[in-house]
């Protein structure tokens, strides 16, 4: 790909490609543009059980079976909240009259100028949103030659597969670790998990929380740390740095008071969430820092892997059935338990070698959804920005 500063053309084409591109209309660059049934008269036989098209937020959703391909489609809501979003489909499928549909060649082409477009802008009306399918016929856009929306429509074609296979991957990490966290640590009334490392044997130790992890008083009455180096806990991230987790400081004017939290400590937030009504505990894996007193924070004792901790917490139902015996909510919604009494449910903990290595399996797991998750991130920050590049 090279730059051409020449107009109209994009910032960034593929090389062998110099000419300019040239205004023409939807209706003129697609073979068809309609909404309806007329749609498939011709090129797709009519029968009771072909699917309606339903077009949701991000996807077709078609019913019963698979159907043999007859047709390529781009399909768009015409009215209603998902009016302008647009959605490729290929195979067989009704559609009504609140459905527009463009066919023709270099479809991915079309499809991410369209997309790069936003349809969106051109509907009207405030409490049913629509869009003419005459008004998308007539839209004008600049357009390159055929060859060249081939190549275009097809670079983006196979970035879209590679964002695809990308969250196959993420997705079935997530799945993986998912079992894990109920295999490898023991189920309600059982002393020793299904799925273990094969060199440990035994139940594991039914004991307080206070047996592995001590409440931490160190607070950061020197000042050594300030605003910036405040920490939040998060649901997903666990321990973040606040202004890289919310974007901004919410510490009060002096953080003298807050507790410091050092690489492996454990954190007890006491603000409820969705999911985890109770608050959340999670391991400290960053750098150190300072959290609000609004936070418990407890140091691993000798017998405890505080990486293991991380883990064993890390079910909503295990973690929901630990803390709900030990707190009450206060008026304001906050968690009334002092530190200590966090600590005096019942857990079922392994030796410290074991915990160790299943602490330390599902680190190694969730750095490897970490890294994935950045890899997603990159290629659609990648699609972005060439859908602003490469179109005029």
């Amino acid at each position: 790909m090279v730059d051409d500063k020449e107009k109209p053309v994009p910032q960034i084409r593929f090389r062998g490609f110099t000419d300019a591109w040239k205004p023409r209309k939807l209706g003129e660059v697609a073979q068809s543009v309609g909404t309806g049934r007329s749609a498939f008269t011709s090129n797709a036989e009519e029968s009771p059980d072909t699917p309606f098209a339903v077009l949701g937020s991000t996807s077709v959703i078609s019913y019963d079976r698979e159907y043999d391909h007859s047709g390529d489609f781009i399909l768009t809501a015409r009215v209603g909240a998902n009016a302008g979003n647009l959605y490729r489909y290929r195979g067989r499928v009704k559609i009504t009259d609140n459905t527009v549909y463009i066919q023709g060649n270099n479809l991915d082409y079309l499809y991410y100028l369209l997309l790069k477009f936003d349809l969106k802008s051109l509907s009207f009306g405030t409490g049913q949103p629509l869009i003419k399918a005459s008004e998308l016929k007539s839209l004008t856009l600049q357009h390159p030659s055929e060859s060249e929306q081939a190549v275009i429509g097809g670079f983006f074609s196979a970035l879209d597969h590679t964002i695809t296979l990308y969250k196959r991957k993420l997705d079935g990490l997530k799945k993986l670790k998912a079992a894990y966290l109920q295999q490898m640590f023991p189920q309600a009334g059982k002393r020793a998990p299904r799925i273990r490392f094969e060199w440990f044997a035994g139940d594991w130790e039914q004991r307080r929380l206070s047996d592995y992890l001590e409440t931490s008083k160190a607070k950061n009455i020197d000042g050594a740390f300030d605003k910036g180096d405040v920490l939040s806990v998060s649901g997903e991230r666990g321990v973040v740095n606040q202004i890289e987790h919310k974007g901004r400081s919410f510490a009060g004017q002096s953080v003298l008071q807050y507790g410091i939290v050092n690489n492996g400590d454990v954190v007890y937030t006491k603000s409820p969430l969705k999911a985890n009504p109770h608050g959340i505990i999670k391991t400290n894996f960053g750098k150190p820092g300072i959290v609000s007193t609004l936070y418990a924070v407890y140091t691993p004792k000798p017998i405890a892997c505080s990486n293991f901790v991380q883990w064993y917490f890390e079910l909503d139902a295990r973690l929901n059935n630990y803390l709900k015996p030990l707190v009450n909510k206060g008026a304001k919604n906050d968690m009334k338990v002092s530190d200590d009494n966090a600590l005096k449910g019942s857990v079922a903990f392994p030796g410290l070698p074991e915990q160790t290595a299943i602490g330390s399996f599902f680190r190694t797991l969730d750095n490897a959804i970490n890294t994935q998750t950045e890899r997603l991130e990159q290629a659609k920050r990648l699609k972005s920005a060439y859908l602003q590049k490469m179109f005029v």
